[in-house]
């Protein structure tokens, strides 16, 4: 009499199904099951199935289930992940935040906040303001400072004291630095407008000055 074939010919590469309708290309637990008596009540009693082997493919069937179990449970908590990172998200709308960017929006009646980076200690920082045709309007001596993070707010004034129209500027630094000059990193702080989540998933925040920024690109949360 010849023996049924070998379980782990018949196992298929996908992943079994556990629910009440198995897909055709699919082998369930049932299925397994008997499958599994099949081969006993039909195997060579001269030439009986290995224990060993047996117990093998018992550990084959489990190990596949296990492994699709963990997928599958990694895939819930992926979406789970998204979707509270995305009501986080939506949290920030109307708040500020500090990206790598140093183009920041003046409104009407506020003021263009920023954060300037500074390596050491300065014993004078100078703040500059182009539009965006690249024309310095505004220019400030701030003084010395200490090492960090450095705030500062533009009115939106030009030197003589006149209002400058609303839009984006380019805010830039200097400083001295144990009497040599630096230009240093700047931070325009810019407010969310509203939150999309793109087709793979991710976050991204849409800021005033029409720039798109991900969750991982903002420095700072203000």
């Amino acid at each position: 009499m010849e023996s049924v074939a070998n379980l782990a010919e018949l196992f298929p590469s996908t992943a079994p199904s556990t629910t009440g309708t198995n897909n055709s290309s699919e082998l369930g637990q049932d299925d397994f099951m008997e499958l599994m008596v099949a081969q006993l009540e039909n195997q060579d009693p001269t030439n009986p199935q290995d224990n060993t082997e047996f117990l093998g493919q018992i550990a084959q069937f489990s190990t596949v289930s296990g492994v699709q179990d963990l997928v599958d449970g990694f895939g819930s908590l992926s979406s789970v992940l998204y979707a509270n990172q995305a009501l986080e998200a939506a949290n920030l709308v109307g708040s500020e935040v500090v990206t790598e960017s140093n183009l920041g929006l003046l409104k009407p009646e506020q003021t263009l906040d920023a954060t300037i980076d500074l390596p050491a200690n300065a014993s004078g920082v100078t703040l500059y303001i182009q539009d965006m045709s690249g024309r310095l309007v505004h220019t400030q001596a701030l003084g010395p400072a200490q090492e960090g993070n450095l705030k500062i707010q533009w009115d939106g004034t030009d030197a003589e004291g006149n209002a400058l129209p609303e839009g984006q500027y380019r805010v830039s630094s200097e400083a001295v630095i144990a009497g040599q000059n630096y230009a240093l990193p700047v931070y325009t702080h810019n407010e969310v407008e509203s939150v999309t989540v793109d087709s793979t998933g991710g976050v991204l925040l849409n800021l005033d000055g029409g720039a798109q920024v991900s969750i991982a690109g903002v420095k700072s949360f203000l």
